[in-house]
């Protein structure tokens, strides 16, 4: 019984040893080292936690050098902008000419709206809000904020356009055909909607007769009118057009409403008085009768940039100058968040290489160590059948002297 007792024990070690070395694992389980177990499985979740946050970082350089990319097709665009403003800026070039100019200064600014809404990663946009953010988790309990920024053309102040300055009407309809404006004349007075930027010329549209005389008057009957006089503005004494469209009919999503709204051509205007005869009366859209201006919004903004004059030209300049200073400080942005999370990726890296190590040497199996055991229990098995087949003659000897 001794003999079998250290033969069972020695079999057990050796069953321990090929366990090890067959698996590559000090620790098979809890009962190979209760403690040790505890430790290597919080080291292992930490491991898988910085690796992922390695990938996290890497993903986040990928999803930055994106938006980057497309900032460089808008500085392509940008620099294209200030070229034909200054083609536009010199006074060799006739109105038609700066015309076609324009033409392309404002696709050029639409391509610009458009990769701003249409660029994402992973359909995240990034590139037009700059009241959002980005989290990257680079760790258990780290992040790295990206803040999201607004290339469109509003956010970088390039809104192109024929008029300087706009003013919209306070009061809507809910259909655009909706009656606007009633006339009650019985067609034998001319009541004028006469409509005055400061600095430009008059845009006067008689409703009377010939347009209908007295009645009602949709928002988009009202806009078309206007619009057929401001573009028989006719020509200035240098020979520049002055006709352009100065209604327009838009809507306001807050209210679900059509509204009106009146630019000017130029863009030194910064006030605007509209008028109406003293037979016009109100059904949902101007109210009053003489001077209305108050139906309008007064905070006046620039309604548009553009180079169809020499002025307009030089201005824009400025313009698209402070455009592309936005615009570099957004991309330079991106540049550093970048760099930042490759040196976040390499520390990952580190503290990966490390703790794996350190799991190692609580996990895995000594084999120099181990087979040093393997070799050791299996002598003693050896020895231990041995000695055990021994100890089973001794009973037959005891027997043999009985005989």
């Amino acid at each position: 019984m001794n003999a079998s007792r250290h033969l069972g024990r020695s079999y057990s070690a050796l069953g321990n040893s090929v366990e090890r070395l067959s698996s590559g694992l000090r620790i098979n389980s809890a009962k190979d080292d209760a403690a040790g177990l505890a430790v290597r499985e919080l080291m292992r979740a930490e491991i898988a936690v910085q690796g992922q946050g390695a990938r996290n970082a890497q993903d986040g350089v990928s999803m930055l050098q994106t938006m980057e990319g497309a900032m460089a097709v808008m500085n392509e665009n940008l620099i294209r902008m200030m070229e034909l403003a200054e083609q536009s800026a010199t006074g060799s070039y006739s109105q038609s000419q700066r015309e076609i100019m324009n033409a392309e200064f404002e696709e050029m600014a639409n391509e610009i709206e458009r990769i701003a809404h249409a660029t994402q990663f992973n359909e995240i946009a990034m590139l037009n809000s700059d009241t959002g953010s980005v989290e990257i988790h680079v760790g258990t309990e780290e992040t790295i904020n990206v803040n999201t920024v607004d290339m469109t053309k509003d956010g970088l102040g390039i809104e192109t356009g024929d008029g300087g300055w706009r003013h919209v009407s306070d009061h809507g309809v809910a259909d655009a055909s909706d009656t606007w404006v009633t006339i009650d004349n019985d067609g034998e007075n001319t009541d004028n909607l006469t409509i005055q930027f400061d600095g430009e010329e008059e845009i006067v549209v008689e409703l009377d007769a010939t347009h209908g005389g007295a009645g009602e008057y949709s928002l988009n009957q009202i806009a078309a009118l206007i619009n057929e006089e401001s573009q028989s503005l006719g020509y200035d004494s240098d020979g520049n057009n002055l006709a352009y469209n100065a209604a327009e009919v838009v809507y306001d999503e807050a209210d679900e409403t059509y509204n009106l709204q009146l630019s000017s051509r130029g863009g030194d205007a910064a006030s605007m008085t509209i008028e109406l005869g003293s037979d016009v009366t109100a059904t949902g859209g101007l109210t009053g009768q003489d001077d209305v201006s108050a139906d309008f919004d007064e905070g006046s903004e620039q309604a548009g940039l553009n180079i169809l004059t020499a002025e307009a030209a030089q201005d824009a300049l400025n313009t698209v100058e402070d455009a592309i200073h936005i615009k570099d400080g957004a991309r330079a942005m991106f540049g550093y968040k970048m760099n930042r999370l490759e040196s976040t990726i390499t520390i990952l890296g580190i503290q990966e290489e490390n703790l794996q190590a350190s799991e190692s040497r609580i996990s895995d199996v000594d084999v120099a160590t181990e087979m040093a055991e393997l070799t050791r229990t299996q002598v003693l098995a050896q020895a231990g059948t041995a000695m055990l087949a021994q100890a089973n003659t001794m009973p037959q000897m005891a027997l043999t002297l009985l005989g």
